[in-house]
């Protein structure tokens, strides 16, 4: 199966007070056809940007991102209107994304209008609204008069009127209670299934991909610093930073969940304009030797441990259980 989406190289700097903040350093990863791909992090891992320098609301400082072998990384204003017809993105807070002055079928609407296919409204609104949980009687409530999920089902709606074939979420349950986070993933689990859709799905929670990614790659500080098939990555993480984000992870096993060891991360927070030499990481994990200082860091490569990571001391996952 080939690459639909191919991310190669990128980077982002924006600019500060300090100099240069590079929020994406030298980023590659592939998404196969009707694959989920998991990218995840904490907060200020640049995990947000890349998703939107793939749907190209960023311009990329370096780096080329494909669609289909097709290069989409300086596109004019209408290759970029035509682009977005294939590549939509759903976003973190559903509220804050819609416009609060807009009924739900005039939010759907807008990217049909957009593309030119106005006259396609009267059928496919509808159409897309009953593929979303949602009926007709939802088309003429305004956001504040729906509930969480039901605005997440109409950012969904809109995002798939246009019929893309990759769909960038961005956090899509984060905003939402825990219940109505199972309902949204089974959706999109389904919508996948039916529609056939290619998805780069965003998270901070491991927890939150693992019964939907295909593949997951964790980022630090801009980089990505292990990258596996989802299975491999829990049972066996070889990044400290991989295995310090799993410890907070919940575990559906009360027994397991009291078994394990919790990873409490120590040592000097690193400053994203200014971060350590070699493995951002190094200063604050308990495997770091002198070698780790050097520049220009490790390579994201397979270790003959199983999978890919940029680590030159990768570990087994012993710490993570007492019975391990």
């Amino acid at each position: 199966m080939s690459a639909l989406l191919e991310v190669d190289g990128l980077v982002k700097e924006f600019p500060s007070r300090g100099g240069a903040l590079r929020a994406v350093d030298d980023v590659s990863f592939s998404v196969l056809a009707g694959e989920t791909f998991g990218l995840v992090g904490e907060s200020g891992s640049g995990k947000s940007t890349v998703a939107r320098l793939v749907v190209r609301l960023l311009e990329p400082s370096a780096g080329s991102i494909r669609i289909d072998g097709d290069d989409i990384s300086h596109l004019s204003r209408r290759a970029l209107r035509t682009m977005r017809r294939r590549v939509q993105i759903v976003f973190q807070d559903p509220y804050s994304s819609l416009d609060p002055r807009m009924t739900a079928r005039a939010i759907v609407a807008e990217p049909l209008k957009i593309a030119g296919r106005s006259r396609e409204i009267a059928t496919r609104v509808p159409e897309v609204l009953e593929l979303v949980g949602l009926g007709s009687e939802h088309e003429d409530r305004y956001p504040h008069e729906l509930s969480g999920g039901q605005r997440q089902r109409i950012g969904i709606a809109r995002a798939l009127v246009v019929q893309p074939e990759v769909l960038v979420l961005d956090e899509p349950v984060t905003a939402l209670d825990g219940s109505i986070q199972a309902q949204i993933l089974n959706l999109l689990a389904r919508l996948q299934s039916e529609l056939g859709l290619t998805y780069l799905f965003i998270a901070h929670d491991l927890a939150v991909v693992r019964h939907l990614a295909d593949r997951i790659a964790v980022m630090h500080l801009g980089r990505i610093v292990e990258t596996a098939p989802t299975d491999d990555l829990f049972r066996a993480p070889l990044h400290p930073y991989t295995q310090a984000l799993l410890s907070a992870s919940p575990v559906p096993d009360p027994a397991r969940e009291r078994s394990r060891r919790r990873i409490v991360l120590t040592g000097e927070l690193p400053d994203a304009v200014d971060p350590p030499s070699g493995c951002h990481f190094r200063t604050r994990c308990w495997r770091a030797q002198d070698e780790c200082a050097a520049d220009p860091g490790p390579a994201l490569i397979d270790r003959g441990m199983a999978h890919p990571v940029a680590c030159l001391f990768p570990g087994a996952p012993h710490l993570l259980y007492r019975d391990a």
